[in-house]
């Protein structure tokens, strides 16, 4: 068995740790807002990010990421979740692993004992990405004003993930139920697409949810 050093990356106790938007203090806003508001903000923070890479051609590579995740590989344009954990396909060779928090150590372990032996690649990268919830009647309308790609539903079903141009920047947008629309955010623009989704949803009402 190849022995790997994996370290945990969140902070111990005692330490430190805040979501890219600590500073919009979003806690303080839930509940506040337009009534019925057309659309609905969650910040799911410091969930943990891992991207995975491998042949997912191979069935004992697809078979070991199964046996560590209880996910099936999936294929293009397509993600899989359970809860908060999800794996989304980013390319032809690589994954996006998203997990509760605090369980991004052992995730990182049972795919390096389940694939041991193989040719795979798996990194820790919680700490430069989060992820926006998106709900309401009106998110659909947002999501057309700050994209080109393409958000019909019958274009853009359930359980499909994208990466595009968002406003005049690039993100990942991915509708992990009927409702519910997720953006994969970069930690370092995560003041703009706060500021963007503002703005965008303005004539239809914001509110935060917690």
């Amino acid at each position: 068995m190849t022995t790997v050093n994996v370290y945990e990356q969140r902070p111990a106790s005692g330490a430190k740790v805040e979501s890219p938007l600590h500073h919009a203090d979003l806690a303080s806003l839930v509940g506040k807002g337009r009534k019925n508001a057309g659309v609905k903000l969650r910040d799911k923070k410091l969930l943990g990010h891992l991207t995975l890479r491998g042949n997912g051609h191979d069935q004992a590579f697809a078979g070991g990421v199964f046996k560590a995740l209880g996910l099936e590989l999936p294929g293009a344009l397509a993600m899989v979740g359970s809860g908060d954990t999800s794996l989304q396909w980013l390319g032809p060779d690589e994954w996006l692993l998203v997990v509760p928090a605090g369980e991004e150590v052992a995730s990182e372990n049972r795919l390096r004992e389940a694939l041991d032996g193989q040719h795979f690649a798996v990194v820790n990268v919680s700490g430069g990405q989060s992820l926006l919830e998106l709900s309401g009647p009106n998110v659909r309308q947002v999501l057309m004003k700050s994209t080109s790609y393409d958000v019909h539903p019958d274009n853009f079903p359930v359980g499909k993930a994208v990466g595009t141009v968002f406003a005049k920047s690039q993100l990942v947008i991915r509708r992990p139920s009927e409702d519910v629309w997720e953006l994969v955010v970069r930690r370092s623009f995560s003041d703009y697409w706060w500021l963007w989704l503002q703005d965008a949803s303005a004539e239809y009402g914001l509110e935060i949810v917690g």
